[in-house]
């Protein structure tokens, strides 16, 4: 099971990539709005904001997000990492309930570029 710090570590180098992304990526990350990921089997929640195209980790809280974000993720740590390190497909985790992504109508489709 993937630790805290791990999962911390995951979401900074997605925050990475998703800076030095180019195109249509990059555009979809572009996004100014709150964030929440959940990681389900650690009972816990980051909480920040997706910013001029990088993820910005503000707090991380036991239990389910204080406030409803924007955009909210929910999944394992070890999905978490998986997906980072190339190892698991978001649309496959998505679409197999793996991955929880909920968001407006709008976010979701600029969302899509990234999948």
């Amino acid at each position: 099971m993937a630790t805290i710090e791990e999962c911390r570590s995951a979401l900074d180098t997605l925050s990475d990539n998703m800076a030095g992304a180019n195109g249509d990526v990059r555009g979809a990350a572009a996004l100014d709005r709150s964030l929440s990921c959940r990681v389900t089997d650690l009972d816990i929640t980051f909480v920040g904001r997706l910013q001029d195209g990088r993820i910005v980790v503000q707090d991380t809280v036991e239990g389910p997000p204080p406030e409803k974000a924007e955009i909210r993720l929910a999944m394992t740590g070890d999905d978490l990492v998986a997906m980072v390190e190339g190892e698991l497909h978001f649309a496959k985790a998505w679409g197999s309930g793996r991955v929880r992504l909920e968001a407006g109508l709008r976010d979701l489709m600029r969302l899509r570029k990234l999948l």
